[in-house]
């Protein structure tokens, strides 16, 4: 069963929300939608300073360049 949930908008955010149902679309839908867009953007924003922090770090980037070393030898012709 979906929780409900209840949110006071600030002028930005009714505009926002008048935007995204100017078209029909419910403000249920509207906010779901919203929710999971900003969630999927926000993992992904996660990942990339991850990476971000993995490609800087010498110890990661030495040990990679080993496995890469390590799978040549491994390579078919």
């Amino acid at each position: 069963m979906a929780a409900t949930i209840t949110f006071r908008p600030d002028d930005e955010a009714r505009l926002a929300l008048d935007e995204l149902t100017s078209d029909g679309t419910p403000v249920s839908q509207a906010v779901r939608d919203a929710l999971v867009e900003a969630a999927a953007k926000h993992a992904k924003s996660r990942l990339r300073t991850e990476a971000e922090a993995l490609a800087a770090d010498p110890d990661d980037r030495a040990e990679a360049a080993q496995v890469l070393r390590d799978m040549e030898s491994l390579r078919a012709w």
